[in-house]
């Protein structure tokens, strides 16, 4: 295996991760800006209140997003082991 197929199985690794993971952190960020911004205006200023909403918020949004991840992980997984059977 040359060191450019090795960039390029990286490459498309981190191009899936990114994929896979991206939306569920930009919904807990969202969602934790929210929460935020509400205890910033009712001067609520209680730690624990953010945890409760961002795990139900992201666990919404995992179920909401499992097909578009599990498509990406399997196409991922197609392709390296096209690669493993092609010899690299």
């Amino acid at each position: 295996m040359t060191g450019l197929a090795i960039l390029d199985v990286s490459r498309d690794g981190i191009f899936v991760f990114l994929k896979v993971a991206g939306p569920l952190m930009i919904v807990a960020l969202v969602v934790g800006l929210i929460v935020s911004l509400l205890q910033a205006l009712t001067q609520i200023q209680e730690q624990t209140l953010i945890y409760v909403p961002k795990i139900v918020a992201v666990f919404a949004a995992l179920l909401f997003m499992l097909p578009f991840m599990g498509d990406a992980l399997a196409g991922y997984m197609t392709r390296i082991a096209a690669r493993i059977v092609s010899g690299g």
